[in-house]
């Protein structure tokens, strides 16, 4: 039985209600948190594709010698409680193999209604059939702390 951690889980509350919360994570234009990372002057491509087996995709420009594309690809899609993605994208960072979507992380946003607001919860899962090498390579990405951050900046 392995001791490795599988996965991880953020949760933080906003004043807002999970319409809002869901809308920043569909909607393109709100999209833009996700991808700003302070450098400025930088507008992201952004694309969402909203749909079970749609993708979003952002510009990541980490600074102006770093950029990638990253997003998803939608595996459920629960208006406005919940979505589920395989992370990555095609040619992206992570890069995401279509024809082996199961190789990737899968994050699920989960939202409930509290006190006025909502609890925003996102789950980050690694494939149960990775081994523990595999698991710890992706740990060692630093995947773990560059989602913490970009959770931090959604603000609704």
């Amino acid at each position: 039985m392995s001791t490795l951690t599988r996965g991880f889980v953020i949760v933080r509350r906003f004043a807002a209600p999970r319409e809002l919360v869901y809308r920043a994570w569909t909607d393109p234009d709100q999209l833009q948190w996700f991808g700003d990372t302070g450098v400025p002057a930088h507008r992201h491509r952004t694309t969402v594709d909203l749909q079970v087996g749609g993708a979003w995709r952002i510009d990541m420009v980490e600074s102006p010698g770093r950029r990638y594309t990253t997003g998803g690809v939608y595996r459920e899609i629960v208006p406005p409680e919940r979505l589920v993605f395989t992370w990555g994208a095609a040619g992206g960072w992570p890069d995401l193999d279509p024809a082996r979507p199961d190789d990737n992380p899968v994050v699920t946003v989960t939202l409930e209604p509290v006190d006025g607001g909502t609890e925003m919860t996102v789950h980050f899962g690694f494939p149960g059939h990775l081994t523990d090498a595999e698991v710890q390579a992706w740990l060692d990405l630093g995947v773990e702390p560059g989602m913490r951050e970009t959770i931090a900046r959604l603000t609704v």
